[in-house]
């Protein structure tokens, strides 16, 4: 951080970072310059499976919550393997998991079955919409499904958009389906919600939306900075919003 004090306002919006094979001394340099910005670490999809020397990866991470992709939790409960899986997990000293369905269909109240058994071991992210883009669940979906998710277990849930911004909350070309996302965030409460938005034009709406303390996920790790300089009003894209008066409501 700058040893030149703008008084700036604080936030306690959570970044949740993806990481998609970077290596330990890849995450070195990023935790040298940008680790306090850093809430949570995501091994994005399967990449945890094919990562060579996890366990030093995760050392240099060991300050940081990580978390396994969903993708890989959907994959582990098709081959029946959840109980191995909880073990590795522990083997690896993460106290993260996160349990979606985004892929593989899993009926409703199994997955809130497994919040709830997963909850009493791991701080549970759960994961909310379809990788497809050509499903688009209805508000109500959304709100109850969410609301559900927490109430078994959850600490935070997730609102699916992929790496790319091209499924879930965004629609397969890349924009963002506004008014479903501020129906959400009205039924379910913002501070519930980590809100994938991998791209800056969303990131700047979410901060612009809900306040600089709104929670983002997927966010690649070269744009853990710019993101900070968006919540702190750093960027012309905010700068109004949160410095100049014209500042949205606080995410609550």
């Amino acid at each position: 951080m700058s040893g030149f004090d703008l008084g700036l306002p604080q936030h306690v919006g959570l970044t949740h970072v993806i990481d998609k094979g970077l290596g330990p001394r890849a995450w070195e340099d990023i935790l040298d310059v940008a680790g306090d910005h850093i809430s949570i670490v995501k091994l994005g999809w399967g990449t945890s499976y094919v990562t060579g020397n996890l366990e030093r990866k995760l050392a240099v991470l060991r300050d940081k919550p990580v978390v396994v992709g969903g993708t890989f939790f959907e994959v582990v409960y098709a081959k029946g393997r959840l109980d191995d899986y909880k073990r590795w997990l522990s083997e690896l000293g993460l106290t993260h998991v996160e349990i979606s369905d985004g892929t593989i269909d899993i009926p409703r109240e199994q997955k809130l079955e497994l919040i709830a058994d997963f909850a009493r071991d791991f701080t549970v992210l759960a994961e909310v919409g379809s990788k497809d883009s050509s499903v688009e669940y209805s508000v109500s979906e959304w709100t109850r499904w969410l609301s559900d998710e927490l109430a078994a277990g959850a600490w935070k849930v997730i609102t699916e958009a992929r790496e790319g911004g091209t499924a879930g909350i965004f629609d397969s070309s890349g924009g963002m389906r506004t008014e479903l996302i501020e129906e959400i965030a009205s039924a379910v409460g913002p501070a519930n919600i980590v809100f994938e938005a991998p791209t800056k034009a969303a990131q700047a709406w979410f901060v612009k939306t809900f306040g600089p303390s709104v929670n983002l996920g997927n966010i690649p790790p070269d744009e853990v900075i710019p993101l900070e300089t968006l919540r702190l009003g750093l960027r012309g894209d905010t700068l109004k919003e949160v410095l100049l008066g014209n500042e949205p409501a606080t995410a609550r």
